[in-house]
């Protein structure tokens, strides 16, 4: 599979909603998602703009394939930016469980390959959230395992 020119894989497009002041519109693909808690996912974002406010709950890497991804990290006790970055193609991170952050698409808009691990209990992924920091919604390895296996 060319991850960069792959006409088979199968996009889900996320776009804005009702409550949110920051324009979003992403769209991820599923490229494997096991039972032993590991999920690799293609994510792309149209030019400047956002996935949702979220937190990682699980271990995360994750390398930007094309464009740049603006990362924004967040204090969720205060709500206050605790800094910036752009990443460009070829860059990798890693991180584990607990990194709030916005990320947001450059002027070319950006495709990022993650690698989410996540062995425990339920399998809890991503937490979006309110800029408040509640929780609007909860991403989880079982309900993403249930929906491949129909």
């Amino acid at each position: 599979m060319n991850l960069l020119n792959d006409k088979n894989l199968k996009w889900k497009r996320y776009t804005e909603e009702e409550g949110f002041d920051y324009p979003i519109d992403y769209s991820d693909t599923i490229l494997d998602a096991r039972e032993d808690g590991r999920l690799e996912i293609l994510v792309k974002w149209e030019p400047n703009c956002y996935c949702h406010f979220h937190r990682h709950t699980a271990e995360i890497s994750s390398l930007v394939l094309e464009g740049e991804l603006l990362v924004t990290d967040i204090d969720i006790k205060t709500g206050k930016e605790l800094g910036k970055r752009v990443r460009v193609a070829g860059d990798f991170v890693h991180k584990e469980p607990g990194d709030v952050h916005m990320e947001q698409g450059g002027a070319n808009g950006a495709l990022v390959l993650f690698n989410i691990y996540a062995p425990e209990g339920e399998g809890k992924l991503v937490e979006s959230l309110k800029k408040d920091g509640s929780v609007i919604s909860v991403s989880t390895m079982e309900r993403i395992l249930r929906k491949r296996k129909k």
